[in-house]
Order: C-alpha cells, then structure tokens, then sequence
C-alpha cells in the first residue's frame, strides 16, 4: 500500500480550487458527517451543540431535516462503535493512515459506520465514499484506497463485525482505566457494553403514570417514570406534549430531586437549573422555586419548558457562586456541571471530547459550586449535591474532601425506602449511585440507567 508516499505527494502539490463535478444525491450529507466527526474526534467539540437545529454547524443547519436527522444517525454510530470500527478498518489496511491523513480516516469512518450499523445499502456508502475522496483536493488520491478497504469491509462483516465487537471496548484507554479502578473489571466492562446500546426513553408525568404507560406504549418503572423503548416519531407528536402531562428525563435524572422529601411550600432553590427537569419536578411538588443558571439561552428553554407544563417558578441568570437570595432557602438542589460520563449511551461523543483533565477541572469547579450552595440554606436546611458523572473525582472523592474540611455540613443518609425500587444504589455511606449497568428490573426494558451520583446533606442549626 502506498498511503504514506501518496499523503506527501499530495501535500507537495498546490490543490485545484475546485472539482467540476456535480454532486450526487447524498454526498453533501456525507461530507457533513465527516466534517462533524472531525469536530468531535480532533477538537472535542459537543455533538448536540454542532446538530443543534438552531445554532449548530452551519453546514448541518443547512441540510433539510430528513438528511439532518441520517447526519445525526451516522454519527451516533460512528461514535458509539468507534473502536470497533477503527479496529475493522485497521485490519483493511498494510499499515496506520498517516498522522495527517485524519480526513481520510472521517470518511472511512463515516462509510463504515453505514455499512455496519445503518440501514443504508452498502453499494451508496461505497459510491459516496468514493465520490466524496474524489471530490476532495486532500483525498483525491486516496479514492481507490477508499474502495478497496470498505468493498473488502464489506465482503467480511457478517464474520468480522461479531468478533470485533466481542474484542473491544467502546472507549479511549484512559476512560476505560478510570472506570475499571472505580467499578472492578466486571462491572466497568458491563458499563461499556451498555454504552453500544441505544437506551430507551424515560419521562417524568405529572399524574397518574399507568395511564401514560398505556397511552404512550410504554412501561412504569418502580420510581414511577414511563419508558418506552424507542421513539418512532417526535416527541412533540405524542399523547398529552401539548398539555404539559410529562416531560423527557431519566429515571436516574429524577432521582436527586426526590431526596429533598416533601417540598411542598418551601422555598426551594434549583442551582444549574436548566433545562428545567429538575426545576419542574419540584415545582410540580408544590415548591416555590427558584431557578438558577448561568445560560441565558438554557433559561429561555427552561422557560418555554416550564410554560408548555403549566408549571412556575422563579428565574435568575446568575453565576451560582455569585448569586446572593434576599433570604435562606428551606433546600438547594446543586445538579452540577460535570463531565458527563455517565450519560454516554445518550452522548456517545462524551469519551472522546472529554479528559482526565477536563474531571479535575470539573471536580474543583464543583467544589467551588458546593462551597457556596451550603450558604444559601437556613441552619437545619437540606442541600443535595448531584452529578450524572461515574467518575468518583466528581462524587465521592470530592465530597469526602469537602466534608472534612467544611464544619457545619454533615450528610443526611439516603434511606433505601425512601426511593422504591433502588435500595441497590444506595451506597453504604448513604449515597446515591447509578450506573448504566444498574436495572430497576428484570424485564430487559427495566435494564439500564443514566450515571448519576448524588448526596443529601443537611446543615447544623
């Protein structure tokens, strides 16, 4: 093979400023895939905030909605299944791509993401792949090589693609480690499994969940969220949207809220509030509550949420170590900005834009938000710190430190009766911990949670 001579002869050589040729049907979707799993391998850009309709890339706004939502397919699996494609592609090859060979290596895995996960005909992966390097003054002469590693890819899937699967892990090694030193070999490997997994969809209703089950097709879990296995249109196009009944949330994201007990006419403060599950859970609990977040952008969302669930609060945009209340809160909910780990079968770009680094920036962030959130409570109030991190950094190893070194603030234990169905996740310091391998049943719909840690603690007086 001949990557590495061809890479430097084409970088020696000044690129056309444009191919004549006309586009086919599908290429500018493809070409956009490429470009956003760019963003999110090479700049660890976020995937929702690049495909977010309003304000993501242009090129991906620019697409209608029917080839936005394949962009959004492909790179879900491209990134959900990155290992295993980049162990499949390798062994197509004589030798690694080049380092600066990282556009070829987008649109391999573009293509190969279609052809080993996606319902699109491997003949058009091909064909666009293809007519995408040709297209492409860096690529150009890469087109055959193109051809004959994803027609080979092909012709092997049926026997290749189970044993990849069954020999990978879907994360960087960093990220894998982390999760084996926390949660043994068993359980992070059982973790990772989950995350190859599209996990199904929760929501939080205001009354009466069985109805909802029923009229939703879906199931109640234990805490009384409704789950459905998948979405076959928008969830704006579902029974009892446009009468505010329910609202999008994980189980596990309802959780923490549920720690602070009877709300009902206390005053309530939600810190990092949007986009509003939380704040809407509360709300819906009889709290007075205020809302709190620095994203003027995610307020207006929280508002619009909270709007359509005939539900109120009230909304402060405010950095949380700032904000200072005319009074003390009777509780605080601290929902904190984190690395997001634990939510990566809904993100699977989250590992890959994400480092150790990035947990110990978070982690301090955190502590900083914690420091502060504990003033806002009265003497005797209640304060739970949450995080949908799996990484201790970020929960109990930073609020061991805080504990020891803040007098005043004691944990209040998470009781397993006072959460039906989760007695499993209560640590024993009395701590809230969730993992994606956790299941709050035996039926195979009942498997799988959002990682999520929290704690309750209470303040003396």
């Amino acid at each position: 093979m001949v990557v590495k001579r061809a890479a430097g002869r084409a970088q020696a050589q000044r690129p056309p400023e444009k191919i004549a040729e006309p586009d086919k049907p599908g290429l500018e979707t493809r070409r956009v895939a490429a470009k956003l799993l760019a963003a999110v391998v090479d700049a660890h850009a976020s995937l929702d905030g690049l495909t977010d309709p309003a304000h993501g890339q242009p090129n991906f706004r620019a697409l209608d909605p029917r080839d936005r939502s394949l962009v959004r397919a492909i790179l879900m699996s491209a990134l959900r299944h990155r290992a295993t494609v980049e162990a499949l592609l390798a062994k197509r090859l004589d030798r690694p791509l080049p380092a600066n060979a990282r556009a070829l290596s987008h649109t391999l895995h573009v293509a190969a993401a279609q052809i080993l996960f996606l319902d699109v005909p491997d003949s058009a992966a091909v064909d666009l792949a293809v007519a995408q390097a040709k297209a492409d003054p860096r690529l150009a002469r890469f087109s055959g090589l193109v051809n004959a590693v994803l027609r080979n890819l092909i012709r092997v899937k049926a026997r290749a693609l189970p044993a990849a699967l069954a020999q990978t892990r879907e994360a960087p090694d960093w990220f894998a480690e982390r999760l084996e030193a926390a949660y043994g070999a068993e359980k992070s490997a059982a973790i990772l499994a989950m995350h190859r997994i599209e996990p199904p969809v929760d929501f939080s209703v205001k009354n009466n969940p069985d109805h909802w089950a029923e009229a939703l097709g879906g199931i109640v879990l234990p805490t009384g969220t409704v789950r459905l296995a998948k979405l076959e249109a928008g969830v704006d196009t579902l029974p009892g949207f446009a009468e505010g009944a329910w609202w999008v949330q994980d189980a596990a994201a309802g959780l923490p809220a549920r720690l602070l007990g009877d709300v009902a006419g206390k005053r309530v403060a939600d810190l990092c509030a949007a986009p509003g599950g939380k704040t809407a859970q509360l709300a819906h609990a009889g709290a007075q509550v205020t809302a709190v977040d620095l994203s003027k952008s995610r307020l207006k969302r929280l508002a619009e949420n909270l709007a359509r669930l005939g539900l109120e609060a009230t909304i402060v945009e405010s950095d949380i170590r700032k904000f200072t209340p005319d009074a003390p809160f009777d509780a605080v909910l601290l929902d904190a900005p984190c690395s997001s780990t634990g939510t990566v079968r809904r993100h699977p770009d989250v590992p890959w834009t994400k480092t150790p680094e990035d947990i110990e920036k978070l982690a301090v962030l955190q502590r900083a938000l914690l420091d502060h959130a504990v003033t806002l409570v009265r003497p005797g109030g209640t304060i739970v710190f949450s995080n949908c991190s799996l990484d201790p950094a970020e929960g109990e190893a930073m609020l061991a430190a805080f504990l020891a070194e803040t007098p005043g603030i004691a944990i209040d234990p998470v009781l397993p009766e006072e959460l039906p169905g989760t007695a499993a996740f209560i640590t024993p310091q009395g701590f809230l911990r969730t993992t994606p391998a956790d299941r709050l049943g035996e039926a195979p719909l009942m498997h799988g949670l959002d990682g999520f840690f929290a704690a309750r603690l209470r303040r003396a007086g």
